[in-house]
């Protein structure tokens, strides 16, 4: 029995099992899973696992896709998540730009957009900005926001209605979330002072957000969002995400979970101090990471932007003790190779003076998408299971390749 999927067979963990089978189908993918497959990762019972697949099934969520050999008996009937049974939309608010997506059950996107953002136009403005491209979102993919599941009426690929196995009476959109700059906090949705615009101070986003399009909203750091995509995708279970843009942040994942601390105020990395009496940054320090990054890139030198980074990086693994390092963000994007490199010339170079072993440093996967990728994850992740815990199922370091 695998114990990081052990379930227990009490009616008011009925929720947490069946996020315990649904996340092994989804990680089945395509090949699907059987029923005594599935009891034997779960810990749970052949009995208990056929009534959650039953119940499953009835909302559209889980097919038959066929059958298994097996070594003994009749062939064993597999089972498969339907990827297109919901959806969720990811929103990554930058300081400059909008970017939205729509992504299925299996995290495959169906449908993007992007678009300029104003985000020192202000609180109202940008939720408006924001609520207008979900909207847009959802009807190039051809649903409405909150469209009931079972909708026969509704259009295209969300509006697919099957008489045989009916779905949910709940909207086929599960919810959106919504990543963007700190700090933040992520349980309440509210923002506090962003570096460079104190007027989101105190601003409800969640709520406000929420109010504007009837769904739910999730709302995190872009860093935390893009870690959490991160793990779910497979990169490890100790790591720092780096996210070099229009500023400077990081995501960790630290013992197969991604921490925010209990105010999330864990990973504000571009803000540490390692110029006394050096430039002022808009946090209203001097001498931060960011703002010594940022300097660089703006002169043109890529290679001091990186090293700057890497002393950062290399501090962050002395204290955390991380197994690996990924950057991404569109500045990293610019000069990939020579960030890369330049990050881990610091960290080697630390780990021989230290006599310590080099950790790894690597491009993030995906890292053009991976921050709004992530911020659908922070609605998908809970169904499965996987808002908080661990990520073995997907380990696969073909990811980092």
């Amino acid at each position: 029995m695998n114990r990081a999927y052990s379930g227990v067979n009490l009616t008011v963990l009925r929720g947490h099992n069946a996020a315990l089978v649904l996340d092994l189908l989804r990680t089945a993918g395509d090949e699907g899973i059987s029923r005594l497959e599935l009891a034997e990762r779960t810990g749970l019972t052949p009995q208990g696992v056929s009534k959650i697949t039953a119940r499953l099934r009835e909302q559209g969520l889980v097919t038959d896709t066929g059958r298994r050999a097996s070594t003994g008996g009749k062939p064993r009937t597999v089972l498969r998540l339907v990827p297109d049974a919901g959806y969720a939309v990811g929103l990554h608010l930058d300081r400059d730009e909008l970017t939205a997506v729509l992504v299925d059950l299996a995290g495959a996107v169906v449908a993007e957009r992007r678009s300029p953002l104003a985000f020192g136009a202000g609180g109202d403005a940008v939720v408006e900005a924001a609520a207008s491209a979900v909207e847009a979102l959802l009807t190039d993919a051809g649903a409405d926001a909150g469209a009931g599941a079972g909708d026969a009426d509704a259009a295209g690929p969300l509006g697919a209605h099957d008489p045989v196995h009916p779905e949910p009476p709940t909207p086929r959109v599960l919810g959106v979330g919504v990543a963007l700059p700190g700090p933040l906090d992520h349980s309440s949705g509210v923002l506090h002072r962003v570096t460079g615009f104190p007027e989101w101070d105190g601003f409800p986003l969640r709520d406000t957000l929420a109010a504007r399009l009837g769904l739910p909203v999730v709302v995190d750091k872009d860093t935390n969002a893009a870690a959490l995509g991160l793990a779910l995708a497979g990169c490890g279970d100790s790591f720092a995400y780096l996210h070099l843009g229009t500023g400077l942040g990081a995501g960790l994942v630290l013992g197969g979970a991604p921490y925010r601390g209990p105010r999330t105020g864990a990973g504000e990395f571009g803000h540490q101090v390692i110029q006394l009496d050096g430039p002022h940054c808009g946090c209203g320090n001097r001498g931060c990471i960011e703002a010594l990054c940022l300097a660089a890139v703006a002169a043109g030198s890529f290679d001091e932007a990186a090293r700057v980074l890497g002393e950062g990086a290399a501090n962050m693994v002395g204290l955390l003790d991380i197994d690996l390092v990924l950057l991404g963000g569109r500045t990293v994007a610019a000069a990939e190779e020579r960030f890369v490199e330049g990050v881990r010339a610091v960290l080697g170079e630390r780990a021989r003076r230290g006599g310590t072993v080099e950790v790894p440093v690597l491009r993030a996967p995906g890292s053009e998408s991976v921050v709004v990728e992530g911020a659908a994850q922070l609605v998908l992740a809970p169904l499965f299971g996987r808002a908080h815990g661990h990520f073995p199922a997907n380990r696969n370091d073909r990811n980092l390749s």
